[in-house]
């Protein structure tokens, strides 16, 4: 103070008002000041006389009233204070209040955490939008320095399509909650937020303050909480529970409009198998690139989701006629006719397809799904690779099979099968050079259940696998008792199931078979279908190599009637080429060409040739000028109980 000073002011008031005091004289001069002002300006009055102009930034007026003004101090860091200026005798006095960011945050930051139990991230002022002050805090949030920051536009750092939501928050009074906001960072980023504003209770300069939390890792968290329950991971699709709340609601508008809907039930042909045999990640890849193939039919008419595993569904709107359904499934298809190469595997793979119709096949969610199902069953039963349209009469088909499925189960437990041999000739020494082992089902009830029933239903189920393991053990224990019997020392052929193929341990299974049983390896010989052939090249080469190690021979079944490539009979290490019996039994001209070719073709790359289906002596004349090596037939005879096999040979 300056001695002798007559302030307009008791000393105790001056020291115990809330405000920060300061008096100045007519030269500028500062002549007395509270403590609170002293500490809010950093003012020393001890060694020299100071002027308030060298603490109050009086250039830097951010609002100015009628009383008040909203001014920068000097001091570091610099502050917003409210300053009031009034000439009291020869004085000014000058009344300060914190007015910056300080003076809201405890109160904010304590409504914030109880509203939200959380810690705060940044605090922000601002005036009608143009930002005046902000904490450190805030200034790394958004990656930016503070002075970057004063003087911008709330509007630049908020997304675009939440103007109108800010719009809207800043004229409101007392908000009681915090409000969600998108942003954008320095780096383009963007960056999800709740902002709890509350206004400064000057009214007269229209100030906010907020807190502003970064929500952005809840908001991501959330996002794939609702992603994972609608969406597949792996391949992006939609899952089932997005399409059934899709196709209910499609439902309510067809029957509203009166329009037709259809359900693609979409199956991959030999999946597992290729699972099993390449591995998870094989597989996954190979969804990822299914799912791939059925995104290029996408427009507004579908709708695609992922089923589970290696199932997937279409829902197709609009629909006009059968014809429209029977076309998309075609295209479906032909989206797999080519190759899939993954990790240096070339993959063929095809698709089983089943249609339901709304309403002529249902008319509820569930059962346009169902029935898409039970149509996609039947086709991959019956060929594969083809669609199917779910009709009532399948269902009863459908109870049939469950049955038979209970009976399977049984038959293997109870040891109810049993084989039939047919005797394959030879068509230059005409001698029988082997026999083809055929799984028979004699059902005490049904009686002989034929295998094109049981089969499909086995490898559906992965019974196969014990049938299969079953017959190749029979076959060789079989064939070698016959040896020790007498009988001419021929091969036994034993077709083997996809499934059974494409088992990591088959070569090690096969040759404890033949050790058990003592059959010598070159009197077994294996067969497998084109379909097996197209699903894993590499593998397929690796397990024939192994086989020749071993010394059993495999030869390539129903060739012609697939995908029939020239690779097969170049690159695999087969020892025949087995003709299917539908062009031996249908001889029109394409047929007889095929025949034809197959022959010569074989015998230049040194495999040999058996027809199957020889059922007359036209057949046999044909198929001997064409020099045929082998065939089979009713012609020679039926397949054979194993006990009528010798009586037949010694005839």
């Amino acid at each position: 103070m300056i001695d002798q000073l007559q302030l307009p002011i008791h000393e105790w008031l001056l020291e115990n008002v809330s405000d920060a005091l300061i008096f100045e004289n007519k030269e500028g001069y500062v002549v007395a000041g509270n403590q609170k002002a002293l500490e809010l300006l950093q003012i020393r009055l001890q060694d020299k006389r100071v002027k308030v102009i060298d603490y109050i930034n009086f250039e830097a007026v951010v609002k100015k009233t009628d009383h008040d003004n909203l001014v920068w101090t000097k001091t570091i860091p610099e502050k917003l204070i409210i300053m009031n200026r009034r000439q009291i005798g020869n004085l000014n006095c000058y009344i300060i209040r914190e007015g910056g960011l300080k003076e809201k945050k405890d109160s904010l930051i304590y409504t914030l955490n109880h509203a939200r139990n959380g810690p705060f991230e940044g605090i922000i002022m601002h005036d009608r939008g143009q930002i005046i002050d902000c904490d450190y805090a805030f200034c790394s949030m958004l990656g930016y320095k503070r002075a970057d920051l004063v003087g911008k536009s709330i509007f630049d750092l908020v997304h675009q399509d939440d103007h109108n939501i800010l719009s809207t928050n800043m004229t409101e009074g007392q908000h009681d909650s915090p409000y969600p906001l998108r942003g954008y960072k320095s780096d383009g980023s963007v960056i999800y937020a709740e902002v709890l504003p509350e206004p400064v209770q000057e009214e007269d300069y229209g100030l906010r303050i907020a807190i502003v939390r970064n929500i952005t890792e809840r908001v991501e968290n959330e996002k794939q909480i609702e992603f994972m329950a609608y969406y597949d991971q792996l391949t992006d699709l939609p899952n089932r529970n997005y399409f059934q709340i899709v196709v209910e609601d499609e439902l309510n508008n067809a029957k509203q409009n009166e329009e037709y809907l259809a359900v693609h039930f979409i199956d991959i042909d030999y999946f597992k198998h290729i699972n099993d045999t390449l591995g998870y990640q094989v597989g996954d890849s190979l969804l990822r690139s299914c799912a791939s193939r059925l995104k290029q039919l996408l427009y507004e008419d579908l709708f695609i989701a992922r089923m589970t595993s290696d199932e997937f569904l279409v829902l197709q709107r609009n629909v006009k006629s059968e014809e429209d359904v029977k076309a998309l499934a075609k295209k479906i298809i032909d989206l797999f006719r080519n190759p899939v190469k993954i990790d240096g595997y070339e993959i063929y793979t095809t698709v089983s397809v089943g249609i339901s119709l709304y309403p002529e096949s249902a008319t509820t969610t569930s059962q346009l799904i169902e029935h898409a199902d039970s149509a996609m069953h039947v086709i991959k039963e019956e060929s594969r690779n083809d669609f199917q349209l779910f009709k009532h009469s399948l269902k009863k088909g459908f109870k049939e099979r469950l049955r038979l499925e209970t009976e399977l189960h049984k038959a293997i437990k109870e040891d109810n099968f049993e084989l039939h041999f047919q005797p394959q000739y030879d068509l230059q020494s005409n001698e029988i050079t082997g026999f083809e082992a055929l799984c028979r089902w004699n059902h005490e009830e049904m009686g002989y259940i034929p295998p094109d029933r049981f089969i499909p239903l086995a490898e559906k189920t992965g019974l196969i696998l014990e049938i299969g393991d079953w017959v190749i053990y029979e076959a060789c224990r079989q064939n070698k008792l016959w040896q020790n019997e007498g009988l001419e020392k021929v091969k036994v052929s034993v077709n083997l199931s996809a499934k059974q193929f494409l088992q990591r341990n088959l070569v090690e299974r096969v040759s404890e078979i033949l050790e058990e049983t003592g059959l010598e390896s070159k009197y077994l010989e294996l067969e497998i279908t084109e379909s097996i052939a197209m699903s894993n090249e590499r593998y397929i080469i690796d397990t024939l190599k192994e086989f020749r190690e071993l010394g059993v021979q495999v030869a390539l079944d129903d060739f012609g009637t697939g995908y029939s490539s020239l690779k097969y009979l170049s690159q695999f290490p087969l020892s025949k080429i087995k003709i299917d019996r539908t062009f031996i039994q249908n001889q029109n001209k394409q047929n007889i060409a095929i025949v034809k070719t197959i022959i010569h073709l074989s015998h230049a790359l040194n495999l040999k040739v058996i027809a199957e289906g020889v059922e007359n002596e036209k057949d046999l004349t044909f198929l001997v000028n064409e020099r045929c090596d082998e065939v089979q037939g009713f012609y020679f005879s039926k397949p054979l109980p194993a006990n009528e096999v010798l009586g037949f040979v010694n005839v």
